[in-house]
């Protein structure tokens, strides 16, 4: 399915587009907010890594779970924005990163289910 392979790709560039920006994070948040937003985006790539070697109901089972760790990553960017951490160019340009994986996503569990 070529939708996986997108998917794969627009993972890997938010992997390396957010997590050097997150540097520049308070260092008192580091290993609050900043550790919580890495593991979700870390765990979403490991998730799809896994549906994609995997079939049937179990791949459906790793991509509700990449869904689940999009939404908290969702929400980490949200709070990462409120406080100003993010500008609101970078905010926008990451919303747009996450809103196209999320239709791969949306698109791959659609076509598993």
């Amino acid at each position: 399915m070529s939708e996986e392979m997108v998917i794969f790709t627009r993972t890997y560039d938010l992997i390396t587009w957010l997590l050097p920006l997150t540097d520049n994070f308070p260092r008192s948040q580091r290993f609050v907010i900043t550790q919580r937003l890495h593991d979700a985006v870390l765990n979403f790539q490991e998730l799809i890594i896994e549906a994609n070697a995997r079939r049937g109901a179990a791949r459906l089972e790793k991509l509700q779970a990449a869904d689940a760790e999009l939404l908290k990553l969702r929400l980490y960017l949200r709070l990462c924005e409120r406080w100003r951490w993010l500008s609101k160019g970078q905010y926008r340009h990451v919303s747009t990163m996450i809103a196209e994986i999320g239709k791969l996503l949306g698109g791959w569990l659609k076509a598993t289910s």
